[in-house]
């Protein structure tokens, strides 16, 4: 395909997309309203209100998903509470993956058919049913294919940015710029989600996050953004730049996402803007988890649309007071493709006590995670998603892990992928990102390594 074709082929696409897209941004601006009062319910309302999602939600992946039938055989959907989720059994990240087409509840959807629709599209694209198809590698490297359907993505929309939005509700008026700091590209569901207006009149501009800082850095300062929205440690070396007057912006509200918010990310952007910062927790999967007031410490669970479980090695419940080996998460609004009792892997920390924002939805800590993915060269820093950006999207690798080498990085991959292709974009990513003459080495494997006792997986493995 000649340049020119390529790039009307592209113009076309996202054309189409947009036309589509603007819709989708109705739809979610007339449900917002909803969301946002949902966020003053007593306790009550919502325990009460979550049961009847669940109910409805079990019912009808019983009827429409074989998977799902198998696991709830015996279960009384009449009287259902989240109580009764203990009776079900685990559903595993490979199991999502490996059953695709015994989970997903519309008859001509298959993962065949999600994967052409990402094969082809040159952009974000809608699949004929209206459903939006995603891939990501995660934080795991287990790469998944996921399927989100028109009232989903209205759902999670809504629940992303209705914190946002009852604080702005709350403010004076005033012309607003939000500017996206996330992939940029498809398959990611980063840019859809955050790609959305949270006050009225509000433009964006996304900056895809994945390039040079530099690059990244002009693009933020040409905006000029009243609004950030991005992974959180771009967005803290963004304030970092700031406090060094290499960026001269006055953002009044700061949301992060797709990355623990460390403390010296925390740190800086209060140093460098002094704003509310809404941290968001969340997953492909199951969508938006627990987002941050902007007041408090802590998330706020969407417990309206989400049941999380911490549970110990067998799956149990254990009481909040006590440790949990993971957290099991039920996403009530996903009809098309339904996770329930997921593992996520996460660990999870209640806070007592109610916020002072006022809400009654459960807080939690901060989701930690780990300080030591990125691999730091002497010429450069290259971030971990930089790896999961080529290698958690290439359909033929199930799972991968990245060791760092003194001039590039060491690549496990199983799965069957076109190694010199595959090592050439990684090599350029990583010359992208300042590293002079990258040596890539890809091997194909049966499995990766695994810790001896806990059975975990060191995803990204830097150099001492």
């Amino acid at each position: 395909m000649s340049d020119s074709a390529g790039t009307d082929r592209m113009s076309v696409a996202k054309a189409t997309y947009g036309r589509l897209r603007a819709g989708h941004l109705s739809a979610v601006q007339a449900a917002l309203e909803d969301h946002v009062a949902r966020l003053d319910w007593p306790r009550e309302r919502i325990d009460r209100y979550r049961d009847q999602r669940l109910r409805a939600l079990l019912a009808y992946a019983r009827e429409r998903s074989p998977f799902h039938a198998a696991r709830m055989r015996g279960l009384d959907l009449s009287s259902v509470t989240v109580a009764d989720l203990a009776r079900l059994p685990v559903m595993t990240k490979r199991e999502a993956q490996e059953e695709w087409d015994a989970i997903v509840t519309v008859p001509d959807l298959d993962r065949a058919a999600a994967e052409r629709i990402l094969a082809g599209q040159p952009w974000f694209s809608y699949a004929p049913g209206g459903q939006q198809i995603f891939s990501s590698g995660g934080s795991t490297g287990v790469r998944g294919v996921y399927a989100w359907d028109w009232e989903l993505f209205v759902t999670l929309a809504c629940l992303a940015w209705r914190m946002q939005a009852r604080e702005e509700r709350r403010g004076p008026r005033r012309p607003a710029r939000l500017a996206v700091l996330e992939a940029g590209v498809p398959p990611h569901a980063s840019t859809p989600l955050f790609d959305v207006p949270s006050a009225a009149g509000m433009e964006t501009v996304v900056i895809p996050a994945s390039e040079p800082f530099d690059e990244v850095l002009a693009a933020v300062a040409a905006a000029r953004p009243t609004h950030l929205v991005g992974y959180a440690t771009v967005i803290g070396r963004l304030a970092r730049a700031a406090l060094a007057g290499a960026l001269e912006i006055r953002p009044v509200r700061v949301s992060t996402n797709s990355e623990p918010l460390f403390d010296e990310d925390r740190r800086a952007i209060r140093d460098a803007w002094n704003v509310p910062v809404h941290n968001l927790w969340g997953s492909t999967e199951i969508g938006v988890q627990a987002v941050g007031c902007g007041r408090a410490e802590g998330l706020h669970v969407c417990e309206d649309e989400v049941v999380l479980e911490r549970v110990d090695e067998d799956g149990t419940p254990v009481a909040p007071d006590e440790p949990a080996a993971r957290t099991l998460a039920t996403g009530l609004a996903n009809r098309t493709f339904p996770f329930i009792r997921y593992d996520l892997g996460d660990e999870i920390t209640p806070l007592p006590g109610r916020c002072e924002c006022g809400s009654s939805f459960v807080r939690l800590a901060d989701i930690a995670g780990r300080h030591d993915d990125d691999f730091h060269y002497p010429a450069c820093t290259v971030p971990a998603s930089v790896f999961r950006h080529v290698l958690g999207t290439d359909p033929h690798i199930a799972e991968y892990q990245v060791r760092q080498t003194p001039a590039g990085a060491d690549i496990l991959a199983v799965g069957s992928p076109d190694a010199a292709k595959l090592t050439a974009s990684v090599a350029a990513a990583l010359s992208r990102h300042g590293l002079p003459n990258p040596e890539v080495r890809l091997q194909k494997v049966d499995r990766l390594p695994r810790h001896e006792s806990t059975g975990k997986l060191r995803r990204f493995i830097a150099m001492r």
